[in-house]
């Protein structure tokens, strides 16, 4: 797959935080015509004090979810911890991964913020303009905003809200289980994530490209049947 090369990732926190204000000017919300036949799910597995990190990037094809592609890199990870730039942690990793696929996906779900980010700009944003591809965000927890709870049933959903501004939903993707945040990554509207991320949920409470990139990022055994695991 042929990526984007927008900026070189050896920056400073300083330099980070400017290059998201310049860049989010170019996410795209329009919505987007067509049918998503292919979807990838990112995840990298990590955490804040190692220096090493594994991203993981799935492809499914839809409606029949077949995993179709696997790509895993492992790699050193040289940025540090910070909350609000996850993408110059994460993303190169998770490129060096897209750059091996031989599938080239119509939709990629992020395990991250879309532009429910301080600065508009989270991971889904950061990849999707690298990628040109729709992309999603789909974070298990919130960065920014308020919200009001949702209802318990699967599918009921509330605004995301920041200084007035709707950032994103928050999404109740199965009965009894914590909601998952939804918001626009690039190339698709929120209305649009909202819908795929609720069409690609398999019973589980994360979307089944994202849940299966998360069992792959943390060395779940290839060839076996990762959609019955739990």
């Amino acid at each position: 797959m042929i990526i984007r090369r927008l900026h070189e990732w050896q920056v400073s926190t300083s330099q980070a935080i400017a290059l998201q204000k310049q860049l989010a000017s170019r996410v795209s919300l329009d919505e987007m015509s067509g049918a998503f036949r292919y979807i990838a799910g990112v995840d990298v597995s990590t955490s804040r004090w190692h220096e090493e990190g594994t991203a993981a990037v799935v492809v499914l094809n839809y409606p029949e979810f077949e995993l179709l592609e696997e790509k895993r890199v492992r790699g050193r990870i040289d940025f540090p911890y910070v909350p609000g730039l996850l993408s110059f942690r994460e993303a190169p990793l998770i490129l060096e991964a897209f750059e091996q696929l031989t599938i080239t996906p119509d939709l990629v779900l992020v395990d991250g913020q879309g532009i429910a980010h301080p600065r508009r700009f989270g991971i889904a944003a950061h990849l999707g303009l690298f990628l040109d591809v729709p992309t999603i965000g789909c974070a298990k927890s919130r960065l920014c905003g308020t919200y009001e709870e949702p209802g318990t049933e699967a599918g009921s959903s509330t605004e995301l809200l920041d200084e007035g501004e709707v950032i994103g939903e928050v999404v109740r993707t199965r009965k009894g289980t914590k909601p998952v945040y939804v918001s626009v990554g690039y190339k698709i509207s929120l209305r649009q994530a909202v819908r795929w991320v609720l069409m690609c949920c398999r019973g589980f409470r994360l979307p089944e490209p994202t849940r299966l990139a998360h069992q792959s990022a943390g060395g779940y055994p290839r060839g076996t049947k990762m959609a019955l695991a739990v």
